[in-house]
């Protein structure tokens, strides 16, 4: 239930964003139910239908009903969260998450000018529109968050649960591989980085000379996703930006526009646009050095010998990755590569970088890879060679191999056990009314109908 909670949120926003401005689809506003003040209409559920409906999902009971309960969740969290003056929402958090929500439904639909023909409304607009579902949606969270957050397990509580699941129950754990990685990154000639500088400067001069525009410049010139919005970036914070532009950015005053600013994504000049407390929203021009084939040719041929030295043992593969690797976040482990999400050198398969998971499969345990071309972190061109250090088959978790695992899942099935305690409780104490038509559902707490 909590899973369908948290995924709830971001399609109910959709949802309801979708039924605010689609209005010739859209079923007559009924009140299906009232939790506290907060109302559900028919459009909610029925829309939410739809979406599911058309992303294959499907369900052994009443789709809609168990629509309708998770909706009845979510409004009970946010008549919570409207009583808990520690709850606050601010407008940049909103702001940040406008934006974030904007360039999902543009990845989704393929453009700002699709997105807008979609719900027929600008930009501008459906941030207007979404700004309350959003803000509710985040005050929801934070009362989940709230509820839960002094949950914990400790190894004992691992080992007894695990001690006391039936054989049926022992949770199937999927295949997983354990790699370590050397890469080598071409190097850009003084030239090309003059050229970008140079480029840059001048680009300053003309904007500061009246000659024209930033953002124009930034449209015709800037090499990431921001140049169609003329190099704007939306508030952040010094934590969420490169540091080199952080710095650079936060020490800017009034409208000047930086020097030329080198990050580990390229070259920047940057102006502030507005401040909001220890946010600030910026555009930039970002331009990246261009690696020419020879210096391509230099680093394949690098690598190639690498892995070509550490096969014939003239060195260790770990001696490799601390002494050549441009990954920081391996070599001083071996080379080893760490999985951000559970800290542990274990990866899914479905995990894996998409290049690296058309290697890694056929290969043998202390086999070292052919070198291949990929894209790092900050979406430079690096050759990578990869060694596969462990194989683990698909099989029933166990406690000495799969502690981590059932850890996590123990600690959902506590931070469930809890939520599902205070639904029952909180649904004592808050008003609901549910409308005739749905009172036979066979809802999982029967707490609703009062």
């Amino acid at each position: 239930m909590i899973r369908k909670i948290i995924g709830l949120f971001i399609l109910a926003g959709f949802v309801a964003l979708s039924n605010q401005t689609n209005a010739q689809d859209k079923v007559v506003d009924q009140i299906v139910a009232v939790v506290g003040k907060n109302i559900i209409l028919k459009s909610d559920i029925e829309g939410m239908f739809q979406q599911q409906q058309a992303q294959g999902i499907t369900s052994e009971g009443d789709m809609k009903c168990e629509i309708l309960e998770n909706l009845l969740v979510e409004k009970l969290l946010l008549a919570e969260a409207e009583l808990d003056t520690t709850i606050i929402v601010s407008d940049s958090q909103i702001n940040q998450n406008l934006e974030q929500r904007i360039q999902y439904f543009i990845s989704h639909l393929g453009s700002e000018k699709e997105v807008e023909a979609y719900f027929k409304k600008s930009i501008v607009e459906l941030k207007a529109d979404m700004q309350d579902v959003i803000k509710n949606q985040q005050m929801t969270q934070q009362m989940q968050a709230k509820i839960l957050d002094k949950i914990t397990v400790s190894p004992a509580e691992v080992r007894l649960h695990f001690k006391n699941l039936p054989e049926t129950e022992i949770p199937q754990i999927d295949a997983q591989i354990e790699y370590a990685q050397v890469t080598v990154q071409p190097t850009i000639s003084m030239e090309e980085e003059d050229r970008i500088k140079s480029t840059l400067r001048e680009l300053k001069r003309r904007i500061e000379a009246g000659e024209s525009s930033f953002g124009p410049l930034a449209i015709m010139y800037s090499e990431d996703a921001s140049a169609k919005d003329g190099g704007v970036l939306d508030y952040a914070g010094r934590g969420s930006l490169d540091p080199a532009y952080a710095a650079a950015a936060f020490n800017l005053k009034g409208d000047k526009i930086s020097n030329v600013v080198k990050s580990e994504f390229g070259y920047h000049i940057i102006q502030v646009i507005d401040r909001k407390g220890e946010q600030i929203k910026t555009r930039h021009i970002i331009m990246m050095p261009k690696v020419t084939p020879k210096a391509m040719d230099k680093a394949f041929n690098q690598i190639d010998s690498i892995a070509d030295f550490i096969r014939k043992g003239t060195f260790k593969f770990e001696e490799a990755a601390l002494r050549y690797s441009y990954d920081k976040n391996s070599r001083n482990n071996g080379g080893v590569v760490i999985n951000p999400e559970t800290g542990e050198s274990k990866w899914k398969l479905t995990e894996l970088d998409p290049d690296v998971s058309k290697v890694i499969p056929k290969m043998n345990i202390n086999e070292i890879s052919k070198p291949f071309l990929t894209m790092d972190d900050k979406q430079h061109q690096v050759y990578k060679v990869v060694k596969l250090l462990n194989k683990i088959n698909a099989h029933p978790a166990n406690l000495r191999d799969d502690y981590v695992d059932l850890s996590n899942l123990y600690m959902a099935s506590k931070k469930e056990k809890k939520m599902d305690e205070w639904i029952r409780e909180k649904q004592q104490g808050t008003y609901v009314r549910i409308d005739p038509t749905y009172v036979n559902c066979n809802f999982k707490y029967k707490g609703w109908i009062k």
